[in-house]
């Protein structure tokens, strides 16, 4: 059976000070032994919190990450120096990075290489608008996502990455994809998995769901059979994330 993993998408919230105190108040809602928990954070948070969830059962994550090494990239943050800083999960490929910062499949694929060569699980996010959705072109468009980011990735790796399924039309809208959507579009995800590396891996793979997770409407989603947990956005920033994680 897969573990479950409930991440937190903090987004560009919380400065050091302030996740310090929200760490504080989820540590004693999140330690479930059964489920893996990751604060995904912005660049500045990741150095406070890794140090604020010591101790704790919690993983800490990035939002991003560039695919080269080091050098003249103004701005940009390594693997390496993620992973220096306790970094073991990292989120690639968002909606709001693919459509407010231009980020491709390609550079994705790039990302994704990188994450792992440095030993950092990936999150690789992939969605349809709501255009594409009333298109039909849901499915064709998700696994066109799922193929390009993990275009030349070995077996081995992929099997112990993540995928989450966010429709983009459901993010930060308060709309949720009903179970059954979910569902579908994750199971499609595992079988776009099984038809690049075979039903072993595809079975090993973990798929979230996200776009608007909440305490309510958690259990239902976390309980379909191709569902291992979720990708929280504005309620990873409160104690409600503790009833997700325990969903």
């Amino acid at each position: 059976m897969r573990r479950r993993i409930v991440a937190g998408n903090w987004k560009m919230n919380m400065t050091p000070s302030e996740a310090v105190i929200l760490c504080e108040k989820l540590k004693g809602l999140v330690n479930n032994p059964e489920v893996d928990v990751v604060y995904c954070v912005p660049a500045i948070d990741i150095m406070p919190v890794a140090e604020a969830v010591k101790g704790t059962l919690v993983k800490v994550g990035a939002e991003n990450m560039y695919f080269e090494e080091k050098g003249a990239y103004t701005g940009e943050i390594s693997a390496a120096m993620l992973k220096d800083a306790g970094v073991s999960y990292v989120i690639l490929g968002h909606s709001e990075r693919r459509m407010l910062f231009g980020e491709t499949d390609e550079a994705i694929n790039k990302k994704m290489k990188k994450a792992i060569e440095y030993g950092i699980t990936p999150i690789m996010c992939c969605g349809e608008t709501l255009k594409q959705r009333e298109d039909g072109i849901t499915l064709s468009h998700i696994k066109s996502q799922v193929k390009a980011g993990f275009d030349g990735i070995k077996a081995e790796d992929a099997e112990n990455c993540v995928i989450a399924y966010e429709p983009i039309w459901a993010i930060g809208t308060g709309k949720t994809a009903t179970s059954e959507q979910a569902e579908e579009v994750c199971r499609a995800i595992r079988e776009c998995i099984a038809e690049l590396y075979g039903a072993e891996v595809a079975d090993k793979l973990r798929v979230q769901y996200g776009g608007s997770v909440n305490a309510s409407n958690a259990a239902e989603l976390f309980n379909m059979p191709d569902i291992d947990g979720g990708l929280v956005g504005g309620a990873s920033l409160k104690e409600e994330f503790g009833s997700i994680v325990n969903a």
